[in-house]
């Protein structure tokens, strides 16, 4: 059971991690941008699913969790479709607010 619990919590941490770097690296497109944050928003979840099996208290955290990763990934959607509508395109650089 450690070992399933270790190997939970390290995927999440290295997710984190990676989701991270990409959020980082990859800002062109605010559709890349949203989609590293859903997935730093699930590996954090792995990691508190993780470190939740032990103690039987917390198991309505991960469920809190959850239902503010699906809130999220819905008002990012919408957001983008906005963008799309509005600018034509989903780049980053579209939304300055120094247009000239």
């Amino acid at each position: 059971m450690m070992s399933l619990f270790n190997s939970i919590f390290s995927v999440g941490v290295v997710m984190s991690i990676l989701s991270l770097m990409v959020f980082c690296l990859q800002r062109k497109h605010l559709l890349n941008s949203l989609l590293a944050l859903e997935m730093m928003m699930l590996s954090i979840f792995l990691v508190v699913l993780a470190s939740s099996a032990n103690i039987s208290s917390e198991g309505i955290m991960v469920f809190v969790m959850l239902t503010l990763a699906a809130s999220e990934a819905a008002l990012g959607l919408s957001l983008l479709v906005i963008l799309i509508r509005s600018h034509g395109n989903d780049y980053v650089s579209s939304l300055s607010m120094h247009k000239c």
